[in-house]
């Protein structure tokens, strides 16, 4: 048992309540049960300390490969920053983000000068529940590492996106360039929330809780809106007007069912080009069968075994897409050779004479995730990367770490402007060019209910795209 609050250990943590500190050791404090909880299952702490060694997240950290310390209760008053301390305390690693990983269509919530960490954490909260891309902490705004908003995040820190610190501006500017509808929300604003327009990419932007938003802020907005009241208390507090906000946004029609619908369109689309190439194979061989050479058989029969592998790879999606978006998902990891896992894709798509190889192109890798589901998200990383890129063929290599696995298929590729390579994981309508409409989408569906994440990039010629998952997956989409 710790008893000394000048152990290097809890002298170490305890330097993490201050910001500098914080930013110098990219760690924060992560205190109570249910952030450390949520912090164990996304497989992101690093460290605990706990005043008892039978309390369940101790069992639970010792179980995941995370050290733990027990400490007295005075270290543990040391350690917090509560009056009443709840007896546990986890060090974790930051997790912010880039703007440019923010890929829509959704909804972001922008924070301009926001200084109150308890409403910084009540927003990542309902951030979190409205299925948010994420929520940008601009200019001076509170750190999301404070130990009061991480705390009032209640665990949601570590599911919503968040990005710390670049300008109001720039913010504003780069989703804007990725086609986002900038709604800055503002208490005179000449727009009722409830009848404005807020299209399927939306930016919320919220300013100070005293002053509000800036000039320039609302300046570069498309449009100012504000709650409506009906009571005579002068506005809302601004944690609660986030949470109306985003929720109304939820309401115009992010329904499941309709999601899916839209999905079951594109699919139906996808699935139609292997199953008229399949009848049409088929009516060949039953109907002139003695008068094609074997070579043609085979041909024709490798054909129609590479469409079936395609047309169970759609409808695995689509009800992977369903399971999610009904919240029913449920992740099986296994012991997976992530090699042999994409030698078997590329002896899949060696069937088709004309695609592009798929070459392994690192050392060999095991990890402990859901092999089916990976699978499916190779297939559909390799059919984007024929329809995207155009030289080449498409290497695949993997990385794993103690706690996530990190995979990343890259070709050849013209340069693709950024509001394309932003929008690559989003479904698709008919009709707009070659390639699955659904399959990245679905990829990151999955690696999300898995806690995982997706994203693209382009460097030196090659589009290259990826998705990391946790260790051990994931048992229910959050």
């Amino acid at each position: 048992m710790l008893t000394s609050t000048r152990n290097a250990k809890v002298v170490a943590a305890v330097r993490l309540k201050k910001r500098g500190f914080r930013d110098e050791d990219r760690r924060f404090l992560v205190e109570g049960a249910q952030a450390v909880g949520e912090a164990l299952a996304d497989a992101r702490l690093e460290s605990l300390f706990v005043v008892s060694d039978a309390d369940p997240l101790a069992v639970r950290a010792a179980q995941a490969g995370v050290s733990f310390d027990v400490v007295n209760e005075r270290v543990m008053e040391r350690l917090t920053s509560t009056v009443t301390p709840q007896g546990v305390v986890g060090v974790a690693p930051f997790v912010d983000r880039s703007l440019q990983e923010l890929a829509g269509p959704g909804v972001v919530t922008i924070l301009d000068e926001v200084r109150d960490p308890g409403n910084a954490g009540t927003i990542l909260r309902s951030a979190d529940a409205a299925g948010a891309l994420g929520v940008v902490f601009a200019g001076s705004s509170v750190d999301p590492y404070n130990p009061k908003a991480v705390r009032s995040s209640a665990g949601s820190i570590f599911h919503v996106p968040i990005v710390r610190g670049p300008a109001t501006g720039e913010a504003l500017g780069s989703l804007r360039d990725r086609g986002y509808s900038i709604v800055a929300m503002d208490r005179h604003g000449d727009e009722d929330l409830f009848e404005a327009e807020l299209p399927s990419s939306t930016a919320f932007v919220f300013g100070n809780e005293a002053h509000g938003l800036s000039e320039s802020a609302l300046a570069a907005a498309d449009r100012r809106v504000r709650v409506p009241h009906v009571g005579r208390a002068e506005s809302l507090n601004l944690a609660a007007a986030a949470t109306v906000c985003l929720f109304e946004w939820v309401r115009r029609g992010r329904a499941p069912g309709a999601a899916l619908e839209g999905l079951v369109a594109a699919a139906a689309h996808d699935v139609r080009s292997p199953l008229t190439a399949m009848k049409g194979f088929g009516y060949a061989l039953a109907r002139r069968w003695d008068d094609l050479s074997e070579e043609q058989r085979d041909v024709m029969l490798r054909g129609i075994m590479h469409d079936a592998d395609r047309m169970d790879t759609l409808l695995r999606q689509l009800v992977d897409a369903a399971r999610v978006m009904s919240g029913h998902f449920e992740a099986f990891p296994e012991l997976v050779d992530v090699e042999e896992l994409v030698r078997q894709v590329a002896d899949q798509e060696a069937r088709d004479p004309e695609h592009p190889p798929v070459i392994w192109a690192g050392p060999r890798v095991t990890s402990f995730v859901d092999g089916g589901r990976l699978k499916t998200t190779i297939l559909a990383f390799v059919e984007a990367l024929v329809w995207w890129g155009n030289e080449g063929g498409i290497e695949i290599a993997a990385e794993a770490g103690d706690r996530s696995l990190h995979l990343r298929a890259s070709r050849g590729s013209k340069e693709l402007v950024p509001e394309v390579i932003g929008g690559l994981f989003e479904p698709r309508s008919p009709g707009t060019g070659g390639g699955s409409k659904i399959g990245l989408y679905v990829a990151r569906r999955v690696a999300e209910a898995q806690r995982g994440r997706t994203w693209a990039d382009q460097r030196d010629g090659r589009l290259s795209l990826h998705v990391e998952l946790p260790i051990g997956g994931a048992g229910s989409a959050p």
